[in-house]
């Protein structure tokens, strides 16, 4: 990918996410700020540092909150880059510079922003780095169990970690579950339903348990089949029969969902499986420390 292509580009300049910073700003002070009042507004200077190791994510949010409190950032380390941080060390990751209060008003929001980000997308590396060493070719996804109100956050985290975001929101491709299924009458049924409103320019998934159900998904237009909660060897034995069944008939992708972890990973995977969508680079992730200081 060439330098000039940057994450940061894909958020409009106005948008409902500067809201969002604007909520989080409200949240931690709905009322007065005596903390602020102690210290002042005479202009200091802070620096925030890395105390762990990761891969720095979430710059364009905390600049907007910088941004919104009056704060100039000076970014150290381009996001993306890997952080590696010696144990009992630290690394500064910016300079922060403005009227005391706004620092210390920024302080705490700015640094979860930072940590979460980072820590989802340090995940995000370390497991698309196994797989490729693992020899799979296909795609690593993050699933929609995101945190609500976060959720622009976190999959902007799985991109500056290198993996893919899969469906941002239920309007972004129609995925039909076992509840669809069973609230329609058949696969085909809710395919066709599907295909009715969302048209060609929307893909469409069906979660399917067999081979049977994957078939009758394909024949009726499915363009992602996910294969759900099958064994290793079935999954595999699956794609294949799948795969060989349609060759040169119709065009579609497998999708496995569940069970990838770090510790199974090089067993799990199989290239016979186009995606492999997973919670693992974003659910109970740790995070990445960082913390602000004001210079003196």
């Amino acid at each position: 990918m060439a330098s000039s292509l940057k994450y940061s580009n894909l958020l409009p300049a106005s948008g409902e996410w500067k809201n969002d910073i604007r909520r989080y700003l409200s949240e931690d002070v709905p009322a007065f700020d005596v903390g602020g009042f102690v210290v002042g507004d005479e202009v200091k200077s802070a620096t925030v540092n890395a105390k762990q190791s990761g891969v720095l994510a979430g710059v364009p949010f905390a600049q907007e909150l910088a941004d919104q409190t009056g704060l100039v950032i000076e970014w150290l380390i381009e996001e993306g880059a890997y952080i590696d941080v010696a144990s009992g060390s630290k690394i500064p990751v910016a300079h922060v510079s403005g009227p005391v209060n706004n620092l210390l008003l920024a302080e705490r929001t700015i640094l979860n922003i930072l940590s979460r980000a980072s820590g989802i997308a340090t995940k995000s590396r370390r497991v698309i780095t196994l797989a490729r060493e693992a020899g799979y070719t296909g795609i690593i996804a993050g699933t929609r169990k995101t945190t609500p109100g976060f959720r622009l956050i976190e999959k902007y985290a799985m991109l500056v970690g290198g993996v893919d975001t899969h469906r941002y929101d239920l309007s972004s491709m129609v995925m039909l579950k076992d509840n669809h299924v069973w609230a329609t009458g058949s696969i085909t049924k809710a395919v066709h339903a599907a295909r009715s409103a969302c048209g060609f320019s929307t893909k469409i998934e069906v979660e399917c348990q067999s081979e049977a159900e994957a078939n009758e998904a394909i024949e009726a237009g499915a363009d992602i089949v996910m294969l759900d909660n099958f064994t290793n060897e079935g999954l595999v034995t699956a794609a294949d029969n799948i795969k060989s069944k349609w060759l040169g008939k119709k065009n579609f992708l497998l999708e496995c969902s569940g069970g990838l972890r770090e510790d199974n990973l090089r067993s799990y995977l199989t290239n016979a499986i186009d995606i492999y969508s997973t919670s693992t680079v974003h659910q109970g992730t740790g995070v990445v420390d960082f913390n602000m200081k004001i210079d003196h």
